[in-house]
């Protein structure tokens, strides 16, 4: 349920229909925007009597929220989510670039690699340190020396650094990382969920490889629920009966996303289809859609990459890539 007030309310009557409302055993969100003031009301809202809180003169309207993801939910806040990390801002309009490798293999792929998206206009890191894998024989990343190299690399290039995070028993090594990545796998490993809405940094959410949109919210809100609101949303591409491509990208979540939440969404257009060629126009196509920022698998050597290596482009096509999206997004953010 929320409560919408009127402009300009009084503060003391805000603060006692606050204190009135938690007598009744419900948690209070406010929302101050920049029209209107929103109190946010989660819990059994079932015996409370709406129309004795709309005839108060500070409250403009009371609407009940059907939908069961609460704090994700635009109508809990309507003004876009703003979150800032280092120089890229996702959730005001721009279109911040998100470039690395898939997997961190060594110390000169890595800060090759990361000095040329740099130079190309990306403004984060991403690579991975652990990489959940099909097979047990894939490679599954440095580890824990694979987060030292990722924290050499923003000490070289001052970019701030994405990578995933699989397990709680990892948490700690993440003390420096600037955004956790909560995989498409792990979209619904809910206490891993519970867990980093206790941590005090971004998380970047992927959706999984066959979850609906609402179920992408209700596991955004278990980060929420826990005190975390830096959410920022991902679509990677679902599974589809087509096999062409690896994934089949759903364009349509980007717009319909931003109906539903305030939460940024970004786009990996890399996973979506798994081929380096396509990577360009779904990147293009991504941007026409409004993403608010773009995630892009970058490998100095594809063909001899241990992760991915298909779907991953050169920094040079790199280069063309981020040119063509800000031909598209003009404030796709250029270094």
């Amino acid at each position: 349920m929320v409560v919408i007030l009127n402009k300009n309310p009084d503060p003391k009557r805000v603060a006692d229909l606050t204190a009135w409302l938690e007598s009744l055993h419900l948690e209070i969100h406010p929302t101050v925007g920049k029209m209107q003031t929103i109190l946010g009301l989660v819990g059994d809202t079932s015996k409370v009597d709406i129309e004795l809180i709309r005839a108060l003169d500070i409250v403009q309207d009371v609407k009940r929220i059907s939908q069961p993801y609460k704090e994700a939910n635009r109508a809990f806040h309507p003004d876009n989510t703003v979150i800032k990390v280092g120089d890229a801002t996702f959730g005001d309009g721009s279109c911040p670039l998100i470039a690395g490798p898939c997997s961190v293999e060594s110390r000169e792929q890595l800060l090759e690699v990361a000095q040329r998206v740099k130079a190309a206009g990306a403004t984060l890191l991403r690579g991975g340190a652990f990489k959940p894998r099909s097979s047990p024989y894939s490679f599954q990343g440095l580890h824990a020396d694979g987060i030292k190299l990722l924290l050499e690399a923003k000490k070289e290039t001052g970019l701030p650094i994405v990578t995933e995070l699989m397990d709680l028993s990892q948490l700690d090594l993440f003390a420096d990382v600037d955004v956790i990545q909560i995989g498409a796998r792990n979209m619904q490993n809910f206490e891993l969920l519970r867990q980093v809405g206790h941590v005090d940094k971004p998380v970047l959410l992927k959706r999984g490889l066959a979850n609906t949109l609402q179920e992408l919210l209700m596991s955004a809100e278990y980060i929420l629920a826990g005190g975390n609101h830096r959410v920022i949303l991902c679509e990677r591409g679902i599974r589809t009966f087509e096999t062409a491509t690896r994934n089949t990208l759903d364009l349509s979540a980007i717009p319909m996303l931003q109906e539903m939440t305030h939460l940024p969404v970004i786009v990996d257009p890399s996973h979506a289809s798994g081929i380096a060629r396509l990577v360009k126009p779904m990147a293009m196509a991504a941007a026409a859609c409004g993403a608010d920022g773009l995630m892009i698998e970058v490998h100095n050597d594809p063909a001899h990459a241990k992760c991915d290596g298909p779907q991953s482009l050169t920094p040079d096509a790199f280069d063309d890539v981020a040119a063509a999206v800000r031909q598209i997004h003009p404030l796709a953010y250029r270094a």
